[in-house]
């Protein structure tokens, strides 16, 4: 109950302090911050910069140490080793309420006996705001998230989602230059959890405040986000725009685990002008753009998105008599997986291996879909690959 209280007053009452960094310095530094719980090693050296105005996600599974950076950032946790740096000023040692910094937890953390209100009002109270700029100011939040009318409720009294709004008046109620999200989505259905990913980021692009969102939830992050930052095990493994992340992962980790991907495991062979001929284990030769130069006998994955790969009942399309499609991979639908907007086909290759093809469903009638054990031609080019180390 003592951490539980602790919590809601550390999410409502920041202090209102200003770091403004230099022109061509980010608002915020992480420089080679570490976390250590008895020996297991929670963050691991963590650097990254982010800049004023930006909407940043950390994405990662659990236990990745992305929630214990956030309450690094918010002064919950002390880093072992490292700074941060907040305009310039290095805060890692600061206490919560002596940051110009909010958090919103998951859990929400609203006082249960105060209205919603009052809730909003704690922050500016405890700055000794006077009673007119703290009415406008509750006034200015509720208009903000759409809760105008429910001042007098209590939380208990209000929707999943009318909390979480409540949650986030609260957090930005003293203005803070950060405002740290931790899964703020993950209590609401499907449908509300979508709504309101587009009411944040259309919320912050008023505010220009800089968001960063903890969330393991891919989607949630690549639809948020300009860019993401991926931990796993402690690290940083990439940064990057959510387009990039996805399409050109820096490891085989990365593209497992940001969205479905085929992947290929297989040895170079040699090199046709901007092209690699990789021999593979599961797919047969396959011909992949890519610019760089492995020694012969380098092993390699060769990673295709599912929605890349196309199918046909004949073969790939061709244009003027050359086939369009360098790699063509013979099989069988093995399983289907409708989704509405999209069919997953499984297809077993005559090779031995199994390739996944994420198809459109453009029609409202199945007479184009394909059906279990009929024969299938998977084809993609050489710019539908990406080469990933093994």
């Amino acid at each position: 109950m003592a951490e539980e209280l602790r919590k809601m007053e550390a999410a409502a009452g920041v202090a209102d302090v200003a770091t403004h960094p230099a022109p061509d310095q980010p608002l915020l530094r992480i420089e080679g911050v570490a976390k250590t719980f008895g020996t297991f090693r929670a963050v691991d050296g963590v650097s990254l910069d982010i800049r004023a105005g930006e909407f940043f996600a950390l994405l990662g599974p659990s236990g990745c140490g992305k929630t214990t950076l956030l309450r690094m950032l918010a002064g919950f946790e002390a880093p072992d080793e490292g700074r941060i740096l907040l305009g310039g000023k290095d805060i890692a040692h600061a206490l919560p309420h002596e940051r110009p910094i909010n958090m919103m937890f998951q859990s929400y953390a609203l006082f249960p006996h105060l209205s919603v209100r009052d809730n909003i009002a704690f922050g500016p109270k405890r700055a000794g705001m006077g009673r007119a700029d703290i009415d406008t100011r509750v006034a200015e939040m509720m208009a903000l998230v759409k809760l105008e009318g429910l001042e007098k409720r209590k939380p208990d009294q209000l929707s999943g989602g009318q909390r979480q709004r409540v949650a986030l008046a609260r957090a930005l109620a003293r203005r803070p230059q950060l405002l740290l999200l931790d899964e703020p989505l993950a209590a609401l259905d499907k449908k509300l959890r979508e709504s309101t990913q587009g009411e944040l980021m259309e919320l912050q692009r008023r505010l220009g405040t800089t968001f960063i969102i903890v969330t393991h939830d891919q989607e949630e992050a690549m639809t948020m986000a300009s860019r993401i930052g991926v931990m796993n095990a402690g690290k940083l493994a990439q940064v990057a725009s959510p387009r990039e992340l996805y399409e050109a992962p820096r490891s085989r980790w990365i593209a497992e685990f940001v969205g479905d991907v085929n992947l290929f495991d297989g040895e170079f062979k040699l090199r046709d002008g901007h092209r690699l001929v990789i021999a593979t284990r599961d797919a047969g030769t396959l011909v992949v753009a890519e610019p760089r130069e492995p020694t012969d006998g380098t092993r390699l994955s060769v990673a295709i998105r599912p929605e890349k790969v196309k199918l046909s009942r004949l073969g790939p399309v061709s244009e003027a008599g050359h086939e369009t499609a360098i790699n063509r991979l013979d099989g069988m639908v093995a399983d289907i997986c409708y989704l509405g907007g999209s069919t997953v086909y499984k297809v077993k290759l005559d090779t031995g291996g199994i390739v996944q093809a994420s198809v459109a469903n453009s029609a409202r009638l199945d007479a184009d879909a394909y059906s279990l054990n009929q024969h299938v031609v998977a084809w993609f080019t050489p710019d539908d690959c990406v080469v990933l180390p093994p």
